[in-house]
């Protein structure tokens, strides 16, 4: 069937890999080559990897401290945070409608890797007083009209205020544009969990209450707001810190989709996938929706081994909306919603967290490769699983490890 005027036709499929978001950190400049960044990819549901060398992130990763891939997009270019230790530090910002004080002890670094050429750029800093507030709430979005440009830019919601700022660095100009926008919702924080490249704009996804949108290469950027479906809707702060273990925003066969598997005050019992028909639509329509029950009493999930219970949202295939990943102990593997069915099953190996620490869709990124990456991949690395961190003890479990951080700014009148 020809896709209507609504809904645009898919793009062609290209190779594409599960990469995990937190990279090993080379000890030396010689486990890279000659390059900042080197990858070993292997075909999902198995987890592909990336490793940067010392120059792109000079210390030693701890929990609270490392670095992580913020955006992976087709353009082959990667948008990495690398939050370094630093001195405990006083830091005063005075401005109009804007007053604040607080302490830092990182140092807060921004990378954009291209994974053809295996070059880094670090991006500076937007303003030496306000560096990027919050890990979430920036992205990297190649130009539409190609030529390898590309923005990276951070919404910054004043709370309280009918005004925003987006701050956009643009890679022809070499430097941070700070626009003003209307920002149209009501005051409330942001649970920022995710920002993704979608047609030319960049969503900021809150899975709490809705998805934000803008196109950051407008001279004025007009931000949208497409609610979550109405039932889907959580009060302010509800699930705070946890809800992507159990909801994702992602984009499958050129729509975006919102999978969901969050239950009030239980376990989750059934997964539903919600598309949004064009990217002008500002309503949901529920595609898929199956019971975890049924997945469970089918005979493909019986031969996983698995046991019956309740696993973690992982992602959705970037071509087959019908199809979601789960984290489940150790595992990794797919499901055909409407079919009921596991179609791919394996062991997973992240660089971190470590075995111990809870797992949630932070850590995956679901990467469609260009052209010039693969073409590498008639070679799949077979070493993946190799020197994998142990089970952490729960000693070394602390509330907050490897989470992404930042503030969602208030406004202060005084």
């Amino acid at each position: 069937m020809a896709p209507t005027a609504d809904e645009p036709a898919p793009p062609p499929t290209s190779p594409w890999v599960i990469l995990g978001s937190i990279p090993r950190v080379a000890e030396d400049e010689s486990a890279t080559g000659a390059a900042d960044l080197s990858l070993a990819l292997a075909a999902p549901p198995r987890v592909s990897r990336l490793t940067v060398s010392p120059c792109v992130f000079p210390a030693r990763p701890t929990p609270r401290n490392f670095p992580f891939v913020l955006a992976a997009d087709a353009s082959g270019l990667l948008l990495l945070s690398a939050i370094l230790p630093a001195p405990l530090t006083p830091v005063h910002i005075d401005r109009p409608g804007h007053r604040e004080f607080c302490w830092r002890d990182t140092d807060p670094r921004y990378l954009v890797l291209d994974a053809a050429t295996g070059a880094a750029l670090r991006l500076p800093d937007p303003d030496p007083q306000e560096p990027i507030q919050h890990q979430a709430l920036v992205g990297v979005v190649p130009c539409p009209g190609g030529g390898g440009r590309y923005a990276v830019a951070e919404l910054l919601p004043l709370i309280g205020s009918d005004r925003a700022d987006l701050r956009c660095y643009l890679s022809d100009v070499g430097e941070w544009v700070t626009k003003d926008v209307r920002y149209p919702l009501p005051p409330r924080p942001l649970a920022p969990l995710r920002t993704l490249a979608h047609h030319g704009r960049l969503w900021w996804a809150d899975y709490s209450w809705g998805v934000i949108t803008a196109d950051p290469f407008a001279d004025d950027p007009v931000l949208g707001f497409v609610r979550l479906p109405r039932a889907c809707v959580l009060g302010c702060r509800e699930a705070w810190g946890e809800l992507d273990q159990f909801r994702y925003v992602g984009v499958s066969a050129g729509c975006l989709r919102f999978v969901d598997m969050y239950r009030r005050g239980r376990a989750p019992d059934k997964v539903a996938v919600w598309t949004l028909p064009h990217v002008d639509a500002t309503e949901w329509t529920l595609e898929h929706e199956a019971a975890f029950a049924d997945v469970w009493a089918d005979d493909t999930y019986k031969a996983t081994g698995l046991p019956r219970k309740p696993p973690v949202l992982a992602l959705i295939h970037p071509h087959n909306p019908a199809v979601v990943y789960f984290f489940l102990e150790d595992h990794l593997f797919g499901v055909d919603v409407p079919a009921r069915k596991v179609v791919e099953c394996d062991r997973y190996h992240l660089v971190a967290p470590p075995r111990g620490y809870d797992i949630a869709n932070r850590f995956v990124r679901a990467w469609e490769l260009p052209r010039s990456v693969a073409s590498r991949l008639g070679n799949w690395s077979t070493d993946i699983s190799s020197d994998e961190p142990t089970e952490a003890p729960p000693s070394q479990r602390m509330p907050g490890d490897y989470h992404l951080v930042g503030n969602t700014r208030q406004t202060f009148i005084g």
